[in-house]
């Protein structure tokens, strides 16, 4: 088994209303509190981070499931659900890909793509590090 290290180094200055930057390898970005939050949305923010990670991770994974039936590009539109009340709590994460196939695909086929679609989630790292303290939720859609 071997060990993948990534690193990350941050800076902030003040409290819910300060700013800060990080840098972790090609990403290099201004952060705050979001303004939905009362802060004074800059740059990015854990929320989106958390979001970002979730969605790249589970695209990733769903590309490299459906090359294996031929298709090559998917489209994603995910969203994060953030409580504030009583307390911050990230609820859920939803990803909506969108999977154009050809218009003589099998409908063998096409529940294999679909079955993938809901696989990536379960096998995706950012997913199964959430598992338990954030539902992760996908709804697909296929269309020729």
């Amino acid at each position: 088994m071997s060990e993948h290290r990534f690193e990350l180094k941050a800076e902030w200055s003040g409290g819910l209303d300060g700013k800060g930057h990080i840098r972790t390898g090609n990403l290099v970005t201004p952060i705050s509190v979001p303004s939905q939050l009362d802060g004074p949305g800059i740059g990015t923010n854990p929320e989106e981070m958390l979001l970002g990670a979730a969605a790249t991770c589970y695209l990733i994974t769903l590309g490299m499931l459906l090359k294996r039936q031929g298709i090559l590009t998917i489209e994603l539109n995910s969203e994060i659900l953030v409580h504030s009340s009583p307390a911050m709590k990230v609820d859920k994460i939803i990803h909506r890909p969108r999977i154009c196939i050809p218009a003589h695909t099998s409908q063998e086929i096409t529940d294999k793509i679909s079955k993938a679609a809901y696989r990536a989630e379960q096998t995706c790292m950012i997913s199964k590090a959430l598992k338990g303290n954030v539902e992760v939720i996908v709804e697909p859609k296929i269309h020729r």
